[in-house]
């Protein structure tokens, strides 16, 4: 072969070597009991979830990039339905929601993908992640063995699926996904529904094998996921878990970071100590996959916080803030356990541990490998005494609730309890007039006859609505004679309303009576209060208040938002007076939201006040900006 040739030659290998899975070579994702196999070889895969939609474009290379510098390998989000198709069959994949850029953003990253799409998503998200509109389907069931559903389920996946092969970003491409999830935490309702749950999950598995991504899909908390799908664990700790059958990788979904937030409830934190022990003690029993829920948690924007009652910050207590800084000491401390189980990938993936008891609450996995690796795992599991143990020889002091990491099974390069990295705590400082607020009072004395109607009765708060916004006006009027007795120094009447959630404003005419709201734990409430009536028509008004639609619970579909009473006036003179079946003028929305005041970019003739001059004054609905 001649000089030329050889030269050719070794730039070709030079250029396979140097595109690796490029588009002109097919990779391919397997598995087997061991772990995930990327091309043949089995890897040892740190996870972390960051959602597209919870932080801006602008945010997701830095966001992407930090975890990586963290040892994440892989990036994990989920699919949220309803921001992608608000109308059947009109689809929307731009700024926040563009789900191919913040894709293709990974794999620049060099890092890989793991798409849950579901579409169900929980995720402390809108209605689950499913569009509202999906309710309205004639016949249908949510998450059982019902053709609408299935067949809107499948429509969705298949788009998705679609969108992803045409910009080839499966593994089995050249593209950075590596697993897909399809359901999500499906296991409790499936046992709720019996024989429907069972051929539902096993329908929703078949199809999802048929859409051909060439890459392996899991089922996360479903025991019974049929074969090739993997069946995974979510939770606090998942190192009793195995999967269903002995040929299975041992992944964990979902390791818990921390908690999100509700309103009026605690910040939830998760120590670091705790974390990582529980990710090691996964690992050293032959954990091989892990994805941290959340990595970054993010924030979320508009109306698309579910629950309801979740707060607007998804914080989550997470490595990366809900601002997209580093919070210390769990970002460092991760990056270090994950740095020292990286130097211990070839025995963990090659053999099984060789496991010794040390002591009543010790025990030793041992990795040892024929070619001479060797990687050990020494826990303690007292929760309160430090222990020293013996190992080949060697005499090691374990903290409480521990393991030591020895990747050549003599050195400990890390302990999940010790850490080296400086606590950092976020401050929020005011911001001495830098920011300029502005403030506009929502007119309640005057209805846009054009947007109202009157029927009798009380309806359903997001039958009217159709989640276009989470306030419905229920209005109604009441002649009060003179001669009622509270007028001429008795005792006012009450009224009583009943609400299936999840908060109300009361207004007698155009004034404020009072203010009530349910909990996540119970959304339904009662409110009872004095109110202030005349002689003559006196106008009720009450603003009904969704603070975010229902994302979990068995057919959460068909659970009521709103007003469906009764609503009495007690204490008359006539006793009881049920206003519950009389008629009721509606009106969806605050005039703001008609005017668009929600839109920075909005251009509004709207006189927009000083909030120092606003204070000066309070209105009960005021919109503010800055």
């Amino acid at each position: 072969m001649g000089t030329n040739s050889a030269y050719k030659l070794c730039s070709l290998v030079f250029l396979v070597v140097f595109l690796g899975c490029s588009e002109l070579i097919q990779c391919s994702v397997t598995y087997d009991r061991k772990a995930i196999m990327i091309n043949g070889q089995r890897r040892i895969l740190f996870s972390g979830s960051i959602h597209y939609p919870r932080s801006t474009p602008d945010m997701w290379e830095d966001l992407i990039q930090k975890a990586k510098d963290g040892g994440i390998d892989v990036i994990e989000t989920y699919v949220f339905w309803n921001v992608h198709e608000p109308t059947p069959g009109n689809y929307h994949f731009e700024g926040r929601y563009d789900i191919v850029r913040f894709m293709k953003t990974i794999q620049r990253a060099g890092l890989y993908a793991h798409l849950r799409i579901g579409p169900y998503v929980c995720a402390e998200w809108n209605f689950g992640g499913f569009p509202v509109w999906l309710k309205y389907v004639p016949g249908i069931s949510f998450r059982t063995d019902n053709e609408p559903f299935k067949r809107a389920m499948q429509g969705f996946t298949e788009k998705i699926v679609g969108l992803m092969k045409a910009e080839n970003l499966f593994e089995s491409q050249g593209g950075p996904i590596i697993l897909s999830q399809i359901e999500n935490e499906y296991g409790v309702q499936s046992k709720l529904f019996g024989a429907a749950g069972y051929n539902y999950m096993t329908w929703a598995a078949n199809m999802a094998i048929q859409t051909g991504t060439g890459v392996p899909w899991v089922m996360c908390k479903e025991d019974d996921a049929p074969d090739p799908v993997i069946n995974t664990c979510n939770g606090f700790y998942c190192d009793s878990f195995a999967p269903n059958k002995p040929y299975k990788p041992t992944i964990w979904t979902e390791a818990w970071s921390g908690w999100f937030s509700e309103f009026g409830g605690t910040i939830h934190q998760r120590p670091v100590q705790d974390l990582a022990f529980a990710v090691a003690k996964f690992i050293q029993k032959g954990g091989s996959f892990i994805n941290y829920y959340m990595f970054h948690g993010g924030t979320n924007f508009g109306r698309s916080a579910g629950g309801p009652f979740i707060t607007t910050s998804y914080d989550y207590d997470a490595p990366i803030d809900e601002y997209g800084l580093i919070r210390q000491p769990k970002y460092g401390h991760l990056k270090e356990l994950h740095r020292s189980i990286k130097m211990c990938e070839r025995a963990l993936v090659s053999v099984d541990p060789i496991i010794t008891q040390l002591g009543t609450y010790q025990q030793v996995h041992v990795y040892s490998t024929e070619s001479g690796d060797c990687a050990a795992f020494l826990a303690n599991y007292d929760t309160k005494s430090a222990a020293r143990v013996l190992f080949n020889n060697m005499h090691y002091n374990l903290p409480p609730w521990s393991i030591s990491i020895l990747p050549d099974c003599r050195n400990v390069v890390f302990n999940t309890a010790k850490v080296g990295v400086q606590t950092s705590q976020m401050e929020m400082l005011p911001t001495n007039g830098i920011f300029s607020w502005e403030s506009y009072d929502e007119d309640i004395s005057s209805l846009d006859d054009s947007s109202t109607f009157t029927t009798a009765g009380l309806l359903e708060q997001i039958n009217v609505t159709r989640d276009a916004s989470d306030y419905l006006w229920y209005m109604t009027s009441v002649d009060i004679g003179s001669s009622e007795s509270f007028l001429h120094g008795g005792e006012l009447p009450t009224l009583i309303i009943q609400s299936t959630g999840h908060a109300v404003h009361i207004f007698i005419n155009g004034q404020l009576s009072g203010s009530a709201f349910g909990t996540r734990e119970n959304r339904r409430f009662t409110y009872t209060g004095k109110v202030n009536l005349r002689p003559g028509t006196n106008r009720i008004a009450l603003l009904s208040v969704a603070v975010g639609l229902p994302n979990v619970g068995g057919h959460y579909e068909s659970w009521n938002t709103g007003i469906l009473g009764p609503v009495a006036l007690h204490g008359l003179d006539q006793g009881k007076w049920d206003l519950s079946w009389q008629k009721w003028t509606y009106q969806v929305g605050l005039k703001g939201e008609a005017m668009n005041l929600l839109s920075p970019d909005s251009v509004t003739s709207v006189e927009w006040m000083q909030s120092s001059l606003a204070a000066q004054r309070p209105q009960p609905l005021t919109w503010h900006k800055v």
